[in-house]
């Protein structure tokens, strides 16, 4: 995937282009309303406005905005943090001294940086205001995101390559970063299921979603559950760590036309659920139906394939399987 060109040349038509207030927050990790709310309160604002009243923030506006996250990320009171941002040294350089802080936190950059790696420009902000633990601008930044994108093109181009970088950090850095992640998957959660969905044809047998008992990572189902109520397509999400007696009870209950069951660790991937659903039909008999069960998550990767199944591999994918299957 191509990098998103960075906002200071994009608006502005060089790297020294004075930006708008939302490149800024989109750069930065923050809500546009945050910025508006430091430039009134603590006079942290730019240095000049187009036509008299849109503003436009310059690099050296910037610089004191990245210093202002930067402290305040570290627990630095707003208004303590404001005013060193806004301190400029002996020297004349423009750059504000950093005073003590109070407790040592994670930073959005150096050698605490979330790995992203080549990724749109919308996943750095994203990261910068999950390790700040900034609720807010997480929540505006992923409903801009989902405006902007969609939800397939913002979970696969957005949401999931954060939640990774995340993860990763975790798993390197002991037991930092449980909080960052934490704070992200319920934000991400909460703006998947302000998704819209429609009302779709009567008469179709519902897909059911559900992970596997063990499983406690829902937001991969979470998604497509939403992608499907977009298209109109009817599907029952049980959510976490379902046990194999209720998915038998579910199944016989529902009789949906398709099952999906995640599993994100090789350590969930049990195969006793598989092969219960494979082997269950419902109706009158000589017109006996079976659901079209399919695996999803990187816990099957490694696992014997199990006649009669399936696989899912990422969002768009996955719901345009199911999606033939509830309605071909």
């Amino acid at each position: 995937m191509t990098p998103d060109p960075d906002p200071a040349v994009a608006e502005g038509g060089g790297a020294g282009a004075a930006l708008s207030t939302g490149a800024v927050a989109r750069r930065l990790g923050v809500a546009p309303t945050t910025l508006r709310t430091w430039e009134h309160r603590y006079s942290i604002g730019p240095a000049s406005r187009q036509d008299g009243k849109h503003r436009r923030w310059t690099p050296q506006d910037i610089a004191r905005l990245e210093e202002m996250c930067r402290l305040t990320s570290q627990g630095v009171p707003p208004a303590e943090a404001a005013r060193a941002a806004l301190r400029p040294l002996p020297g004349g350089d423009g750059r504000p001294p950093a005073p003590p802080a109070p407790r040592a936190v994670l930073s959005p950059g150096g050698r605490n940086a979330l790995p992203l790696g080549d990724v749109r420009q919308e996943c750095r902000g994203l990261a910068r205001a999950a390790v700040r633990l900034d609720a807010p601008a997480v929540e505006e930044l992923l409903d801009a995101a989902l405006a902007e994108h969609g939800l397939v093109a913002a979970w696969e181009e957005v949401f999931a390559p954060t939640l990774h970088a995340v993860g990763r950090k975790w798993a390197s850095s002991g037991e930092r970063y449980v909080e960052v992640e934490h704070l992200l998957s319920w934000q991400i959660s909460s703006a998947i299921r302000r998704v819209r969905t429609v009302r779709g044809p009567a008469g179709i047998a519902p897909a059911l979603l559900a992970c596997v008992p063990g499983e406690q990572h829902t937001l991969p189902l979470e998604a497509l559950t939403a992608a499907l109520g977009q298209r109109g397509l009817p599907a029952r999400m049980f959510g976490a760590a379902l046990p194999t007696e209720a998915l038998h009870a579910a199944v016989r209950r529902i009789g949906p036309s398709v099952v999906v069951l995640w599993a994100q660790s090789r350590s969930t991937a049990d195969r006793a659920p598989v092969q219960l659903v494979s082997g269950m039909e419902w109706g009158l008999r000589g017109a006996r139906a079976n659901p079209a069960l399919l695996l999803a998550g990187p816990g099957w990767t490694t696992t014997p394939h199990v006649p009669g199944t399936g696989r899912l591999h990422g969002l768009r994918s996955g719901t345009e399987t199911v999606e033939s299957l509830l309605v071909g």
